[in-house]
Parts: structure tokens; sequence; C-alpha cells
């Protein structure tokens, strides 16, 4: 069939104007479907440390200072030597009572002070008084330890036994003395001590006690000025 030639001009332009429709959607499709790019940031940033982890937190952070470069961490603290354990039992940690049965240093006490020491206590709880044992019976080794550490201390062998008894002398290696701790134990046996039986033998040393028999019914004896003039300890 003829197609007369203006009619083809007009078949081409609509193919074309139907090509470029199509291509336009194509287009459009694509970048719908693209998600836009991202702005990365490149600049730099100080580094940062995230304080949701403790294990990752550092719990010593360094101490700026005004004038020079951080300062080291302050160093952590010794943990403190829990006295007794593979030891001959004869120190003991902080908080042991009168009615522990564990160390030596109570188990090892006379008997008769251990009762006594038990039966006080007993009254002693009731006004919240708490009897804690820093130190019962001694080892001679330990003793000379406490020696030596008094003597390096204050300078002088007769000056450090007025504080610790001399090596084979302390009635602390026959288990005859207990040493008692904070707590006001030494405050309430000096009020009522003597009714069971423990006296405060020296003076300057409020913690020390010792049984006296005699104390319910007599109360306690004169003190010492201090362990040296306690003729026992010569």
């Amino acid at each position: 069939m003829f197609i007369s030639q203006p009619a083809q001009q007009e078949a081409t332009r609509i193919r074309s104007l139907a090509a470029g429709l199509a291509l336009a959607a194509l287009l459009t499709g694509l970048t719908a479907c693209t998600p836009p790019p991202r702005f990365v940031d490149l600049s730099p940033r100080p580094p940062t440390t995230s304080s949701a982890d403790p294990h990752l937190a550092d719990p010593h952070p360094a101490l700026a200072t005004s004038d020079g470069p951080p300062m080291a961490p302050p160093a952590r603290p010794e943990r403190r030597h829990q006295a007794g354990v593979g030891t001959a039992g004869d120190e003991l940690p902080d908080g042991v009572t009168v009615f522990n049965n564990t160390y030596p240093a109570i188990t090892r006490l006379n008997p008769a002070l251990r009762f006594a020491l038990r039966a006080a206590a007993k009254d002693a709880a009731a006004d919240g008084v708490q009897f804690h044992v820093s130190s019962g019976w001694r080892s001679k080794k330990f003793q000379e330890r406490l020696f030596d550490q008094a003597v390096a201390k204050y300078g002088s062998v007769d000056v450090a036994a007025r504080w610790v008894a001399r090596p084979g002398t302390s009635v602390h290696e026959s288990g005859d003395a207990v040493d008692l701790g904070p707590g006001g134990a030494d405050a309430w046996l000096s009020r009522h001590g003597a009714a069971h039986g423990l006296c405060q033998i020296y003076q300057n040393e409020p913690w020390h006690y010792e049984l006296r028999p005699k104390a319910p019914k007599d109360g306690c004896p004169a003190m010492y000025a201090n362990p040296s003039d306690d003729p026992r300890l010569k």
C-alpha cells in the first residue's frame, strides 16, 4: 500500500516520541531503586572510650595537669595479708571474735581465760559491744618478730621492752593474755571486767587483759606502768 511522505514523517515522529518516553520511564525507575549516596565525614576526631563495658573502661585514667603531660595513675594498694593462713596461727586478721575456734591464737589460750572472755562477751553483746581479738596466744618466733620490730621502731631495747615483752617472757606465749581490738571492748571491760576476772595489767596498754580469779571478789590489782615494770618479764 502506498503511504504518503507526510504520513511517513508523522509515524516516525510518533515512534521517536514513544522511545523517548520509554527511556525516561526506565531512568526514573532506576533512580527510585538506588539509595542516595551517604556523606562520610573524614575529618579527624579525638578517641573516645565507652563506659558501657566496665571491663574496657580504664579504672584509673591519667590525671591531667595544666602545665605538663598527664600524671601516671596512682598505684593500687596491696591486698592485706590475711595473717594466720600458712603460719603458726598466732597472727589474726581483723574481725576475729573470742568465739572463733579456727585460729590457734584463740584455741591455745588458757581455757579458763577463754571461758571468761566468752562469758564477758555474751554480756557485752547485750550492750552492743563485740570482743575482737587482735592478739592472743603467740609462738616464741612471733614474739621475737614483734620485739625486733619494736626495737627498730623505738631505737632501743629498753624502750621497746616498755611495749613488747622480750621473747621467752611474754605471757602471750603461755596463752595467759589477750589483746582486744577496736570495738569498745576495752572501755566495757574497764567497767565490768573485774566481775568476770578480767583485768587490765598495764597502764599504757588498755587493750591487754589477763585473768585474775580473785578479781570478782577483791577487784583487779594495781596496774604496772608498762611491761618493763612487770617482775614476771625480767
